[in-house]
């Protein structure tokens, strides 16, 4: 199998990195280590991805992800540089990790405390509260065996899977069925499979399409803890950029991608603005089928229309980013409001795409644990309503639906922010399609299905452009800042071992 200790074949190549996401910047990273020559060309006017940064009249909002979670993964990331992540930023673990709000008026916290957590789980159905213990250890080990030998390790081919350490390493994982059959096997009432669940909004699924493997997540959030670092996202941002000037990466930011030409030992990749950058190989973080549809030519795809408009993709979302008078005293920093039951929202994501009547929702108000992110007397918040991806945005659209948030916001936390508001800004699918080339405008990329896990996603390699490779949530590990870390790992691997 690959090894990352294992990069030197690249040493003297120069690379083109199309795309400053988290995939990018960790690609460029270690190709960078290895004695690359290294360019990464950004579109938008600032590096991060969907991890920009949109600032107002003394606000910052995190305009994308959102969530420290992982924080194994960032330790490990930096340490392959001799660095720790407290080199460049500190964090702060939140208390409570997050809040929910059910709209039938429950209301639940989850905690930086394991025995509080299972005292709550027990409040709703007698016994949970050791069956949380159960859960979390086959999630600890899930994640634990997962992680090392099915994330860092990647197999892109059937054949990796024919070997004694994988049928040894998955004996007992859970590896069919879905989360919605893993959670009912141990919870019975709602509220708690709700809770164990919520997580996949960040894997772009629902309950009876991601497979049960993912109650690793279960792990990260009650036993790894929730985190915030200084700076926002955009602060870990800033960290990796950081470290890749460090290393020597050149960065151009406004520099939209319109052509790559030729192959390896000879490419050419030429910006909107007819700049020419050669390279001997290039690497997209940009959106997948971006790159593929638009970049190249015909004869040079892996893939056509159909296979991209066959895709599951994961859902786009409506944001509303306001800076507000006073303080949200019954947020947290991250709260969830859910609808008792969420099975119409998340067919109105999948099934039927329409836009939600009754919406499951996230809500961010980063200044409860920053002073820095909104001017003093007021509270940043962002609301985040999970839509499918493709759905017909307007104006009219989007001004009916921010009533709906709004009033649904005041009737089911208490919050009324209708008469505080002096800082608005909406994000919606159009904009993920226009700021991001996002294919349908989804948020995050192709969704954890059980057919699109796995070997089941593209390749980080072309099989049809020889020296042109992905890196990003389209291709393996997948979605989350988190797995495009490491997806930049496994890039970079691959790439080594073809230079061999």
């Amino acid at each position: 199998m690959n090894s990352v200790s294992a990069l030197d074949s690249l040493a003297g190549e120069s690379v083109v990195v199309i795309g400053g996401g988290f995939g990018g910047l960790s690609t460029a990273c270690y190709l960078a280590d290895a004695g690359a020559d290294v360019t990464l060309l950004e579109k938008n006017e600032q590096l991060g991805g969907r991890a920009s940064t949109l600032e107002r009249d003394g606000f910052r909002f995190d305009m994308g992800p959102s969530w420290y979670l992982m924080p194994d993964v960032f330790e490990r990331f930096f340490a392959y540089f001799g660095k720790r992540p407290e080199d460049y930023y500190g964090l702060t673990r939140l208390d409570p990790h997050y809040r929910i709000f059910f709209k039938d008026g429950d209301r639940v916290d989850m905690l930086p405390d394991l025995a509080a957590n299972k005292a709550t789980f027990e409040s709703y159905e007698p016994g949970a509260g050791d069956r949380l213990d159960d859960y979390l250890r086959k999630a600890e080990r899930n994640y634990r065996i997962g992680m090392e030998h099915f994330v860092y390790t990647d197999r892109p081919d059937l054949t990796d899977y024919i070997d004694l350490d994988v049928f040894r390493y998955s004996w007992g994982l859970s590896l069919v069925g879905s989360m919605q059959d893993h959670v009912e096997n141990y919870f019975d009432h709602p509220k708690l499979q709700q809770i164990m669940q919520y997580t996949l909004v960040f894997l772009g699924g629902a309950p009876n399409n991601t497979p049960a493997l993912y109650n690793l997540m279960s792990h990260v959030d009650f036993n790894m803890g929730v985190y915030y670092p200084d700076g926002g996202l955009a602060g870990v941002v800033d960290a990796i950029v950081d470290l890749a000037e460090e290393l020597g990466v050149e960065f151009h930011t406004e520099s939209p991608v319109a052509e790559i030409a030729g192959r390896r030992g000879g490419f050419a990749v030429r910006t909107e603005d007819g700049r020419e950058f050669l390279c001997d190989q290039v690497v997209s973080d940009a959106d997948y089928a971006h790159t593929e549809q638009e970049l190249l030519p015909e004869r040079k795809r892996q893939y056509d229309a159909d296979y991209w408009d066959s895709r599951t993709y994961a859902p786009s979302a409506f944001l509303l980013y306001l800076g507000v008078e006073g303080d949200v005293d019954e947020l947290a920093h991250h709260t969830l409001v859910l609808p008792t039951d969420w099975d119409d929202h998340f067919e109105t994501i999948f099934d039927d795409p329409a836009w939600p009547d009754d919406p499951a929702y996230y809500l961010c108000v980063p200044s409860k644990t920053d002073d820095s992110v909104a001017p003093e007397g007021h509270s940043n918040l962002f609301a985040l309503v999970p839509i499918a991806a493709g759905l017909d945005d307007t104006p009219e659209l989007r001004e009916s639906y921010r009533d709906l948030v709004l009033d649904d916001i005041a009737e089911n936390t208490g919050v009324d922010l209708r008469d505080r508001i002096v800082v608005e800004e909406s994000f919606c699918v159009n904009d993920f399609k226009s700021r991001y080339n996002s294919t349908q405008g989804t948020a995050l990329g192709l969704a954890h299905t059980l057919f699109q896990t796995a070997l089941l996603r593209p390749p980080h390699g072309s099989d049809a452009v020889d020296g042109l490779y992905f890196t990003g949530s389209f291709t393996t590990p997948g979605i989350g800042v988190p797995m495009c870390l490491i997806s930049g790992q496994l890039t970079a691997e691959e790439m080594a071992d073809d230079a061999r």
